[in-house]
């Protein structure tokens, strides 16, 4: 057998001439004293409790340790902390600054900690939806309640507008969620190639309203329709005079939401996939645009009005604007289809200033994935992994309070999710706890002192 030593100190080497010397003797530390802004962005917008009010619990009180509140607000913390995988909280439940998150500094039970493993976390994370027929089950006394998870979305964005605004623009975008095993729904996706699922995304400006998690063999904008009606109708009954419009790509540019928009008073501004027939139409645009890029060696464009339909699957015939755009020595050409008149905004306008600005939603869309995981789906069933989308989800929305109320006129007022948690969340700190006090030092070498200090101010006036 290996001999089993243990090591005190570490010897590296000197450095004028003084010894080097580590050793695990420090005390309580965190890594992540920063959560703390999390903990107070929390009390101001309330979303914690209200995302664990949408669960249901069927344990026996006496026989819990832990609260779903206290499941709920350590999954959203470690995930905006960059926790991503559920075997993290084995070793995060000893972590001090998370007790103090969970507002539980130990537990009442020798052997348990102050919060929950990741045992515990998995249940929550496989938690049922709620029914007719449910009944709480051995291993799943928790159930969900997924109707009132997606209108939280919206509350919550309502809520972080002091007045409603005239006009507000929804983008829709669907993406790929890939896959690497057997999970239920996967389909091979031509387009994306590989298995992956094919999330529904609904964003107004940095705010997330909706993301739907969905098989990836179907169209892009399967269930678009009643998204969108479900989130117009709970805006419509708090701003009942704001304008809303609906922004996205070709593949929502479908029958069935042009005309739920035409006759529920909701415009919309749709890419338009290219065909021989809308090419035909600007061949002179695109010819003088060529002319024009040959003669003074950059690229131009020039833009068409016209009505159009398609010979079967539109019910009317609809605007639509078409850049010619010669560019690099070849035709550039867009198509884009909108209910606004001309008389409300011209075509160029229309293009360059309103749809083209649809690109940013991509950026949101790659924080939510690449900076809080929620294209992390390795679970067997897509409730599982629809439930995992969702905290990932709320962990952003938490994120962008915190950017929102705490950061505003900062140097990290639009920063991403993942600098903001490298700045700000990331800071080492020694946690003594008294019989008074919680005393948290955190470390005296932090570079963005003063901008902790200006979020912590403002975050605790916001949530007075």
């Amino acid at each position: 057998m290996a001999a089993e030593c243990r090591q005190d100190s570490f010897d590296f080497g000197t450095v004028e001439g003084r010894a080097i010397v580590g050793a695990f003797d420090g005390g309580v530390i965190s890594s992540d004293a920063g959560a703390l802004l999390l903990g107070r962005t929390d009390k101001a917008i309330g979303l914690v409790g209200r995302f664990a009010a949408c669960f249901r619990d069927g344990r026996n009180a006496e026989c819990i340790e832990h609260a779903v509140a206290t499941l709920v607000g350590q999954r959203l913390f470690a995930i905006a902390l960059g926790y991503e995988d559920l075997n993290d909280h084995d070793q995060l439940r000893h972590d001090p600054i998370m007790a103090v998150l969970a507002g539980k500094l130990k537990a009442r039970r020798k052997r348990c900690a102050a919060v929950a493993g990741k045992s515990t976390l998995s249940r929550l994370e496989h938690a049922p939806e709620e029914g007719p027929a449910f009944a709480p089950l051995r291993y799943h006394k928790i159930s969900h309640d997924s109707g009132a998870i997606a209108e939280l979305f919206v509350t919550l964005f309502l809520e972080a507008h002091g007045r409603p605004p005239k006009r507000i623009i929804l983008d829709l975008d669907a993406t790929d969620d890939p896959l690497h095993g057997h999970q239920e729904g996967r389909f091979f996706h031509g387009y994306y190639d590989c298995y992956c699922y094919l999330p529904l995304y609904i964003f107004c400006g940095r705010h997330l309203l909706c993301c739907k998690l969905r098989r990836s063999n179907i169209d892009a904008s399967a269930g678009s329709r009643e998204e969108v009606a479900r989130i117009v109708a709970q805006i419509r009954a708090r701003w009942p005079k704001a304008e809303i419009w609906l922004r996205a790509d070709s593949g929502f540019a479908r029958e069935e939401l042009m005309a739920w928009c035409e006759n529920n008073g909701v415009e919309y501004v749709f890419g338009l996939a290219r065909n021989d027939r809308l090419a035909d139409k600007i061949a002179r645009e695109l010819r003088a645009a060529e002319q024009e890029a040959t003669e003074t060696g950059r690229p131009a464009r020039r833009f068409k009005d016209f009505m159009w339909r398609t010979l079967d699957s539109w019910s009317r015939r609809r605007r639509v604007v078409a850049k010619a755009e010669w560019t690099k020595g070849e035709a550039n050409p867009r198509f884009i289809v909108t209910s606004l008149g001309a008389d409300a905004i011209d075509a160029r306008s229309l293009y360059e200033d309103v749809y083209c600005a649809r690109g940013d939603m991509e950026n949101r869309i790659k924080e939510c994935q690449a900076d809080l995981f929620a294209d992390r789906t390795p679970a067997a069933t897509m409730r599982a992994n629809q439930l995992r989308v969702w905290f990932a989800s709320f962990a952003y929305v938490l994120m962008c309070a915190l950017r929102r109320i705490g950061l505003l006129g900062t140097e990290l007022a639009r920063a991403t999710c993942g600098s903001i948690r490298l700045k700000l969340l990331k800071i080492a700190a020694q946690v003594t706890i008294s019989v008074r006090r919680v005393r948290i030092a955190l470390v005296s070498a932090h570079p963005w002192q003063q901008l902790f200090a200006l979020a912590h101010t403002r975050l605790r006036h916001a949530a007075a």
